[in-house]
């Protein structure tokens, strides 16, 4: 079978010295993983098309077991995120978690605009890095079925008391007042970060990263984002590791 489709390189390796092995996140199939022929000759027009980061028009062909990957057209290959090695690295870690949220065998144009929004805004410095994680995470957590209730204290309905607590094991907040079990792990937020926390899942798509925080708000912010996903697909993120060993 034939199809055409868009998307985005997520991870690459060479497989000899002409072929090349992609996992891209297509509109139309979600995250697939595809052999590209001749891709490492930098004469052959797939090789930018399916090196890491290119978002391509792909032509693809897909068999019992595989897919392979005929033509490959560049429709914008995020070259700036490379001249930044933070910036790359947190791109890779946006990669890292779209391979391990992002549907399989799905229509997945929504996750597939959440990380292009993603990377040209981190590509263009229009947000800062530290603003563009927590949206990606929370917002990439929801749309894959993970929405943690941020309406109001689970216990007493309090909405926004002077610290809130956030619970990353349950995805629940908890006033101070009602906060009983210390022993789980929690994050306080004061109402500014509880405000930008609940707007990282609540607000339309296109508001998502348009709010802004102090530097000391914002690593709480993150904290807790990366928290939740910790909590929600038990296991660490390497690229998340090495980027912040490097920030």
């Amino acid at each position: 079978m034939k199809f055409r489709t868009e998307g985005l390189i997520i991870k690459e390796q060479n497989i000899g010295e002409k072929d090349r092995l992609v996992f891209a996140l297509t509109k139309s199939n979600g995250v697939i993983r595809a052999f590209v022929k001749g891709a490492n000759n930098i004469k052959n027009q797939k090789c930018a098309a399916t090196s890491l980061l290119s978002y391509s028009r792909l032509t693809i062909y897909k068999s019992r077991d595989a897919y392979i990957i005929g033509e490959a057209q560049s429709i914008r290959i995020f070259s700036k995120l490379r001249s930044d090695i933070r910036n790359m690295c947190l791109a890779q870690y946006f990669c890292e978690l779209a391979l391990t949220i992002c549907p399989k065998e799905q229509q997945a144009d929504k996750y597939l605009s959440l990380i292009l929004n993603s990377l040209y805004l981190l590509s263009e410095g229009k947000r800062s890095p530290q603003l563009i994680k927590p949206c990606f995470e929370m917002r990439l957590s929801c749309m894959a079925g993970y929405m943690p209730d941020l309406r109001m204290c689970s216990v007493c309905g309090e909405y926004q008391p002077p610290v809130m607590c956030f619970l990353p094991k349950t995805g629940m907040i908890e006033c101070k007042t009602c906060r009983k079990n210390s022993s789980e792990h929690a994050v306080d937020l004061n109402p500014s970060t509880l405000t930008a926390l609940r707007h990282t899942i609540y607000a339309d798509d296109e508001k998502l990263f348009s709010f802004a925080l102090p530097d000391d708000d914002l690593e709480v912010l993150n904290t807790a984002s990366e928290s939740y996903l910790k909590y929600r697909f038990e296991r660490d993120f390497k690229t998340l590791t090495f980027y912040k060993t490097i920030s």
